[in-house]
């Protein structure tokens, strides 16, 4: 645990309450014992990483009106980033769980992950007070931050795709499951977007969202409705 004190730039005061942020419920589950698990630190945490990364976008872009905030916001907290958030600093490695979850791949668990994220924030904000999880959270996040300032606006390249070929045709793109591979805990997904019966793209992500992201952006780059043939 020291180790993950040290990345997050924490040491705490009472130690308990880490080893609670870090303690699936599954482990309280298959133990039969009265041992504190992460949900209530989760709920706290969500909270205060919210507030945090609120106030910072809030004076990174003074410009921006609430509704252009909230949407730098939730790129920030969504399920995949406090993921991204909690795999950078090693925190599968730590967590507590039950064999059952571990042998299930909780350890790599988007939602297992992101949630343990959001309960040691929490315990870090309940060991050492707002300013302590304030540098905590800018710690761990400040790649993020860094490539929203540079990058703001966000990019949606089915809407893009969309516009270029609307401007050419009513008919909008469809898109296609092709293949699901790897186990229920870590699926990956193959898409295809095709136009006017041609194949556009192709492109496999961790979701079919993300899938038929990258199929669009497959297609921005080899724009094959121009007649390019690579």
């Amino acid at each position: 645990m020291s180790k993950l004190e040290d990345v997050i730039g924490y040491k705490f005061s009472d130690a308990s309450l880490l080893t609670q942020a870090l303690t699936h419920p599954s482990k309280t589950f298959e133990s039969q014992a009265l041992c504190p698990h992460n949900q209530r630190l989760e709920f706290l945490g969500d909270a205060v990483i919210q507030l945090v990364l609120t106030e910072r976008l809030y004076n990174m872009f003074p410009e921006f009106p609430e509704g252009q905030l909230t949407k730098l916001r939730a790129r920030l907290v969504s399920r995949s980033a406090l993921f991204k958030f909690a795999d950078g600093i090693g925190l599968g490695e730590s967590m507590i769980m039950g064999k059952g979850e571990e042998a299930s791949g909780g350890r790599s668990r988007v939602s297992t992950l992101a949630d343990a994220f959001e309960a040691v924030m929490g315990a870090v904000y309940l060991d050492g007070g707002l300013g302590a999880a304030k540098a905590a959270i800018e710690k761990v996040c400040d790649d993020s931050i860094e490539q929203l300032a540079q990058s703001p606006e966000e990019k949606n390249p089915k809407g893009e795709l969309q516009e270029a070929l609307q401007a050419l045709a009513p008919e909008s793109p469809s898109y296609t499951l092709l293949e699901e591979v790897g186990p229920d805990h870590s699926k990956r997904f193959k898409i295809s977007v095709e136009w006017q019966g041609q194949l556009l793209g192709k492109g496999m992500g961790k979701s079919k969202k993300d899938a038929e992201s990258r199929a669009a952006k497959d297609a921005l780059k080899k724009k094959k409705w121009q007649g390019d043939s690579d």
